[in-house]
């Protein structure tokens, strides 16, 4: 069994009006030892917007804008920016985030070349209604039962606006591949992959055409008992030799709530969409009670890391409420993954 040490809560709530309801889910990237953190400032009423903050090495807060970097300015945005992830590509940085509108929570996609100054782009996904998406996929077999029955759920009529299948977690892996930019994301209850050359392909076009093949897009289907709610992607991919380390979150449905477990899988390092292997258990799932007793119990939500040497740190939001951190050895989390291929 590997061995997970807690770092502990590295970043709590203020009285600041932006981030006095709790900070969260984490986009994080290094410059040199310097680490960069975009996180989800929540304030009372459920509004957030991105908070930044510098850290020396992985755990020394050295620096905390007063201030959201990021905050809404477009309709489709206008009740919240969420959840961000972020890596850089070539000389370009690449933040998602979920842009929430207060019915319809989808991702998009910010750009930036110095980590200040960032230029929105707009919604990545498809805006498609819960009857066009059940029109594109249709006879695609069982498989899409469970998606009709997570995704008919949210779907409601607010008067004359139609709420959208919401497609969130957009995650992109930190290179290209083949030529190629590859991404995940997630409709409800599994986690789906995309591959283009050039994210201006991401047409109404494409995802009408993605969506009637939609089974040839799933990455990962639930297998494990920790696993049985629905899962999502974490943190952007980690590039090893064996093949890209994957972070990413599993929902276990209990009688008193939901947990949410940080989980590991290794997937091919020319052809992501191939999963090599996945560890049977949580890497790590709450426990602590800064993880079990919050804005929402019993939460550990991993959405950046940080790789020191052979020490992979990672940062997560702990109940929705507070931002921590893990770590483990990089080498023999790839050891153990290895021993389920």
């Amino acid at each position: 069994m590997l061995h997970v040490k807690r770092e502990g809560v590295v970043l709590e709530k203020t009285s600041m009006e932006f981030e006095n309801d709790g900070v969260l889910n984490p986009a994080v990237i290094a410059t040199g030892n310097k680490v960069n953190m975009f996180y989800r400032a929540v304030k009372k009423g459920n509004y957030s917007t991105i908070g930044y903050c510098q850290f020396e090495g992985p755990l020394h807060l050295i620096k905390r804008d007063e201030y959201p970097i990021l905050y809404p300015q477009y309709p489709y945005e206008s009740h919240g920016i969420e959840d961000p992830r972020i890596v850089k590509i070539d000389d370009l940085y690449y933040l998602t985030y979920t842009a929430y509108d207060g019915a319809n929570a989808l991702g998009a996609l910010a750009t930036s070349t110095d980590l200040v100054h960032f230029v929105k782009k707009g919604i990545m996904v498809p805006k498609f209604t819960f009857e066009k998406f059940k029109e594109l996929t249709e006879g695609l077999g069982e498989l899409m039962d469970s998606y009709y029955t997570w995704n008919v759920r949210g779907y409601e009529t607010e008067g004359h606006k139609k709420t959208f299948i919401w497609d969130k977690n957009v995650v992109f892996f930190p290179r290209k591949i083949n030529n190629k930019f590859y991404f995940m994301h997630r409709v409800k209850p599994q986690i789906q992959m995309v591959a283009v050359d050039d994210l201006d392909d991401l047409t109404p076009e494409f995802w009408e055409n993605y969506f009637r093949h939609f089974t040839d897009h799933i990455l990962f289907i639930p297998k494990f008992n920790h696993e049985t709610c629905y899962i999502g992607a974490g943190c952007p991919p980690i590039e090893t030799p064996e093949g890209w380390v994957t972070i990413y979150h599993s929902v276990e449905c209990f009688p008193e709530g939901n947990s949410y477990s940080a989980c590991a899988a290794l997937l091919d390092l020319e052809n992501p969409q191939k999963e090599l292997s996945r560890l049977p258990y949580p890497l790590f799932r709450p426990k602590m009670d800064y993880e079990l007793s919050g804005v929402v119990d019993r939460v550990c939500f991993p959405t950046g890391t940080f790789l020191r040497d052979d020490t992979l740190y990672i940062y997560y939001g702990a109940a929705d409420e507070r931002i921590a951190c893990a770590s483990v050895s990089l080498s023999e989390l790839v050891k153990e993954l290895i021993k389920y291929k």
